[in-house]
């Protein structure tokens, strides 16, 4: 095997990896941000927890994972250039939307990414639109679910509390939320970091290692680890944006999204949808501040995180289009 083909398959597996750092970090608020605005759990035992369950759970299943990687391509239609401009696409998306404390979702930006460069290698044709037709359908149905689940569990347990002061209800859900935030960011580690296997496991088919699409342990060892690692460094803009800014939240109200929203996560990951875990918590928070009056919900941040959604697969297409464009005569098609 040629040398530069190696080093090129190197590059591929790092960059899914900083890839995974980024989602861990970017998405860190998925898990913990309702947790930090109501105080159960300070910002360092919040981050903590979630590192180490977003590694338990990323070594749970690989169905996600094999959704990922041969529902939008054929990996042996692909190149190393395709999956390296494709992650690029995506991490430089992510990098944005972090910076101005959106959260977008890393799922879309990860699709959208290898669509663009797949794109940009062979023409729209080497796309499996059957396959993508069921991953964006789950994407665009998962936040529609978060919000009336979200709704209807906040209503549900504020009648079965109804004759209890809100003051030491609270207190009571304060303790529980601890629980619904690991049950969280469990959820959030067994959809999330398979991403980076499926598309580790992409390229390692492309070249030839692999005979089949199997997730090597080494594969979910490595992902895990740096989904765990970039959650530990945190993501405190989009902590503020979802936890704060958006919807004023009560531990009551911090229970009801986390564990909404992680059975949301963990029923589709079940079946191999990945869906979009920030879109999940962010519609679930949304469908419990309509639970208590359309005024709580803060519509100027709705809108954006609305558009930051609706942009993340178109940008991180082109951005992965451009980076192929721009990288593929030094390095290779």
């Amino acid at each position: 095997m040629p040398e530069a083909s190696i080093l090129m398959l190197l590059l591929v597996i790092a960059a899914a990896l900083v890839f995974d750092y980024v989602n861990g970090f970017h998405d860190t608020a998925n898990a913990i941000a309702t947790c930090v605005s109501t105080r159960a759990l300070s910002v360092k035992s919040a981050i903590f927890m979630a590192a180490f369950l977003n590694f338990a759970g990323a070594m749970v299943s690989t169905k996600v994972a094999a959704t990922i990687g041969k529902g939008i391509v054929d990996a042996k239609d692909v190149t190393q250039m395709v999956v390296f401009a494709g992650i690029m696409g995506a991490i430089i998306w992510d990098l944005i939307t972090w910076y101005w404390g959106l959260p977008s979702s890393s799922s879309h930006a990860i699709i959208g990414g290898l669509i663009g460069a797949a794109v940009a290698h062979a023409g729209a044709a080497v796309l499996h639109w059957a396959g993508l037709k069921k991953i964006i359908l789950a994407l665009v149905i998962s936040p529609i679910v978060g919000t009336a689940i979200g709704f209807i569990f906040m209503l549900a347990i504020l009648w079965a509390f109804r004759n209890k002061s809100p003051g030491p209800l609270n207190k009571g859900f304060r303790h529980l939320q601890i629980v619904s935030a690991a049950f969280m960011a469990f959820s959030h580690g067994t959809a999330d970091a398979q991403k980076s296997m499926g598309v580790i496991t992409m390229a390692l088919v492309s070249f030839g290692t692999l005979p089949e699409f199997v997730v090597p342990m080494w594969v979910k060892l490595s992902c895990a680890l740096a989904m765990g690692l970039g959650t530990a460094a945190g993501g405190w803009r989009i902590i503020k944006t979802v936890g704060k800014d958006f919807v004023k939240l009560q531990p009551v109200h911090g229970f009801c999204v986390e564990t909404a929203s992680a059975g949301v996560i963990l029923g589709a990951s079940s079946i191999g949808m990945p869906v979009s875990t920030t879109h999940v918590i962010t519609s679930t928070i949304l469908g419990v501040g309509l639970s208590k009056r359309l005024t709580a919900v803060n519509w100027n941040v709705a809108y954006r995180i609305l558009w930051a959604w609706v942009l993340t697969i178109p940008a991180s297409a082109i951005m992965a289009f451009i980076t192929y464009v721009t990288l593929s005569p030094f390095l290779g098609k």
